[in-house]
């Protein structure tokens, strides 16, 4: 099934006391274009997350954002910075004794110096940081992908659709051209008539020209080729891959053949099947941008 390229996906979970968010986000763009954003002391680990969008998406500009709250985490000890808080005790034992002073020092009057307490975050174990987010990214991401292929169906209703309309369309060109042809004979033969004003007008000189004009308006092979670029866009919107680079190439063949036969169309039914042609043409065209 066709994937649509705009698409969105969030999960929550944790990482020990971390609580993490992923939003996975996407609209339409020619190429792969991801990007993550996360806490920088973190940034390391935007590489992994990015090979994990590269496996569900081909196509498509994507924002992956990873948030990281820690207010709950215990992740911080108080140091005692042990040499400094020696020093200290020893100069003002030092002092005591010098100059004869009375009193001890508390802990707390201790703490009070500069530097002697520090605090100190405890080491994040990255790898097990990245397990989790890249397990709740993958769930952002199924969430991603299911929207998507939701969106692809309607894409695929409203391109199948389409495909019908263009191959009626094609049917009725195929049914006009023989018809434009007789037409064209007929007001050859009144013309000939009207200017020789002859009786017997030379009926092998009528054939010749109408047979050429035949030829040269004829869009047979147009329309052969028009039905078999229909049959190979059916067969791309069954496919499990992603198709969308292929159907906008494909649709490139599809105004091919008919402007070719617009330019062999010389009466207004054929010039109007053809405008009809093209619009449902460009409507597709417009419908392959939203495909992955």
């Amino acid at each position: 099934m066709i994937k649509s390229m705009t698409g969105y996906g969030g999960a929550k979970g944790a990482s020990g006391k971390l609580e993490i968010s992923v939003e996975v986000k996407s609209v339409n763009n020619r190429y792969l274009d991801c990007s993550v954003k996360l806490p920088r002391v973190f940034s390391s680990l935007e590489e992994p997350l990015k090979s994990i969008v590269q496996n569900h998406i081909s196509r498509g500009k994507v924002d992956v954002f990873v948030l990281i709250d820690s207010s709950n985490a215990d992740d911080v000890e108080i140091r005692l910075n042990r040499p400094l808080a020696e020093a200290y005790l020893s100069t003002l034992k030092e002092m005591t004794d010098g100059y004869g002073l009375a009193g001890s020092v508390s802990a707390i009057e201790l703490a009070r110096f500069p530097d002697v307490l520090y605090a100190e975050k405890r080491e994040v174990d990255v790898d097990r940081l990245c397990a989790d987010i890249s397990a709740i990214l993958e769930e952002a991401l199924s969430g991603f992908d299911h929207m998507r292929e939701c969106e692809g169906e309607k894409l695929l209703h409203d391109i199948t659709a389409r495909l019908d309309e263009i191959e009626r369309l094609t049917a009725l060109a195929e049914e006009v051209s023989p018809r434009s042809t007789a037409e064209y004979r007929k007001k050859l033969e009144a013309r000939m008539h009207e200017v020789l004003q002859a009786v017997n007008i030379d009926e092998a000189r009528i054939l010749t020209e109408a047979a050429i004009f035949a030829d040269r308006v004829a869009i047979n092979e147009e329309t052969v080729r028009l039905r078999s670029h229909i049959s190979q866009l059916r067969e791309m919107l069954g496919s499990a891959e992603p198709v969308g680079r292929k159907i906008d190439f494909l649709v490139q063949e599809f105004n091919r053949e008919a402007n070719t036969i617009g330019s062999k169309g010389n009466d207004t039914e054929m010039s109007k099947l053809t405008v009809d042609l093209k619009a449902e043409i460009e409507k597709i065209r417009e419908q392959a941008q939203n495909i992955e």
